[in-house]
């Protein structure tokens, strides 16, 4: 079975913001409880912005005001993570106004109180939060893991992990503290995307581009896993690479990406994930993009490769798909691999999910969710997408998030689709919250769940029957950041993935300079709430 579900709740079917870049956590003691975000800012603006929740196994969709730090599009970069018991949601954020890293907890992810700040730290990217729980001497203890881009850290090893052994009630930093996987020397930085895959036995795998020579936009890099047998205790340590000895086994080598190039208006270069077998932590699968063709080549190419001995040894490509981005993994209770990623045709951005029992060994069973024209609606920032979708199993099930054009058009859903917002599927028209007046088409969030267990016949294509006072949302101006001295076209974006231009001498890098804020019209500390 597939289901996939438009997550702008009824109440918000007048609004068409680019909600793109999404993530969700899905609570393994109870499966119909998650919480989803994406480039959503407060509808009612004020200092705090949203995160999507659900308690219906992501049938409906609604909106908590609890993530400090609203901006003209919500946070800066934001993914969560739920412990494996217990019920505690945390989460990593670039705050939407100063840019700064925060790390963030609350207890009840259906609160209307604002999450606690457990970090606050300078000169960050892409934060990507993974959580786990453990028993250790008679009680349950959350062990989280956020990878993140540190430039912070020493002769340009950016490249870190912040690490906590009991992060559920301690005050703040509540046990958290960098790790810094980068070993090797680089070009001044590593690539944005630091991924982390976490097994219930201890076992934690990381991946990092490790940007290694070229100029800027023109890198190469190395795909870099790291691996520690005790819950990150060990300093990510236990994996050796057989040619240099130094922790972490390259993967890939001499790998070339233009990096802010663009495709499909969506921009290129920091596609990276990884993900472990919860039946076997010696099975580890990692899947990247690169450019084939070199400087004069015109592809993105992703490139999926597994590993069976604990990330020591690891077969060729297992899987590609050329002119794509976005991969995402994980791997089931029965051992199956799903991969999710959307992929370019030339004039279409098509999303799709395949589950292989065999990585690939015979054909694997695919769902495509979404596809729709790459050239509407307009872009209006960047990412367009997003620099990343994602994917997560509890048990046998795989649940997901993407973002992508919002046309309700039958036709641009293949696997079917249920939408919460007012939409007149004959016309192919998003409506108001009056169900009349016509709303432009943009970027919306989309949650899709796979159950093996059953095979859906027909489509579904619904739309939940709610009536909810209209709320009348104002349109956002999105003010330009200005980044030195990397030059981009000239477009309004969010906090760059890339905080400065490369070079071959590591070299001290600046803090990014602050974004003005906003201020607070709802004059609440909490913001409002909005429930289907």
């Amino acid at each position: 079975m597939i289901r996939v579900v438009n997550m702008i709740p009824n109440s918000l079917s007048g609004e068409h913001s680019q909600d793109s870049e999404p993530n969700i956590a899905v609570n393994p003691e109870n499966p119909a409880h998650m919480v989803a975000t994406a480039f959503t800012p407060a509808p009612l603006g004020g200092a705090f912005a949203p995160i999507y929740v659900s308690t219906d196994a992501g049938l409906t969709w609604s909106l908590r005001t609890v993530v400090p730090g609203n901006g003209t599009f919500g946070t800066g970069d934001i993914t969560v993570g739920f412990a494996t018991t217990g019920g505690v949601l945390y989460a990593g954020i670039l705050h939407g106004t100063d840019g700064r890293l925060r790390l963030l907890r609350t207890a009840n992810f259906l609160s209307g109180t604002p999450m606690t700040t457990l970090v606050d730290r300078a000169s960050e990217d892409q934060p990507w939060v993974v959580a786990g729980s453990v028993v250790a001497a008679g009680s349950s203890r959350d062990r989280v893991f956020v990878g993140n881009n540190n430039f912070g850290q020493p002769a340009g090893g950016t490249a870190t992990v912040d690490v906590s052994q009991d992060a559920a009630t301690a005050g703040a930093p509540a046990g958290f503290a960098p790790v810094q996987l980068e070993q090797r020397t680089t070009t001044g930085q590593d690539g944005p995307p630091i991924r982390v895959g976490l097994h219930p036995d201890g076992t934690v795998y990381t991946a990092h581009q490790r940007w290694v020579g070229g100029s800027f936009p023109n890198l190469t890099m190395d795909i870099v896993v790291t691996r520690d047998d005790n819950w990150g205790a060990g300093g990510f340590a236990d994996l050796s690479d057989a040619g240099d000895g130094q922790a972490g086994v390259r993967v890939a080598t001499g790998r070339f990406i233009r990096f802010n190039d663009q495709m499909g208006q969506e921009r290129l270069g920091g596609d990276l994930t990884i993900c472990v077998d919860p039946t076997d932590s010696s099975t580890v699968v990692v899947a990247w993009c690169d450019r084939v063709g070199g400087v004069s080549g015109s592809d993105w190419t992703i490139h999926v490769r597994r590993s069976t001995d604990r990330g020591i040894t690891w077969s060729g490509d297992i899987r590609t798909v050329t002119n794509a981005k976005n991969p995402a993994l994980a791997i089931n209770s029965l051992g199956k691999l799903g991969f999710a990623c959307q992929a370019f045709t030339g004039n279409r951005w098509v999303t799709s999910l395949e589950v292989t029992a065999d990585a690939w060994a015979t054909a694997a069973t695919t769902f495509v969710l979404h596809t729709a024209p790459s050239t509407a609606p307009n872009r209006t920032f960047l990412p367009y997408l997003g620099d990343y979708i994602r994917l997560i199993t509890v048990g046998r099930d795989w649940y997901g998030v993407f973002s992508g054009n919002n046309t309700p058009d039958s036709a641009n859903f293949p696997s079917g689709v249920t939408y919460q917002r007012n939409a007149d599927w004959t016309s192919r028209t998003l409506l108001d919250t009056d169900n009349v007046t016509p709303v432009a088409i943009s970027i919306d969030p989309f949650f899709f769940h796979h159950d093996d267990r059953f095979d859906l016949i027909q489509p579904i294509i619904t739309r939940i029957p709610v009536t909810r006072t209209p709320i009348i949302r104002t349109p956002i101006l999105r003010e330009p950041i200005l980044r030195e001295p990397i030059r981009r076209e000239p477009i309004i974006t969010r906090e760059p993935i890339v905080t400065r231009e490369p070079v071959i001498t590591p070299s001290p890098i600046d803090p990014p300079p602050v974004v003005p804020g906003e201020a607070d019209p709802s004059g609440g500390a909490d913001g409002p709430e909005f429930d289907l």
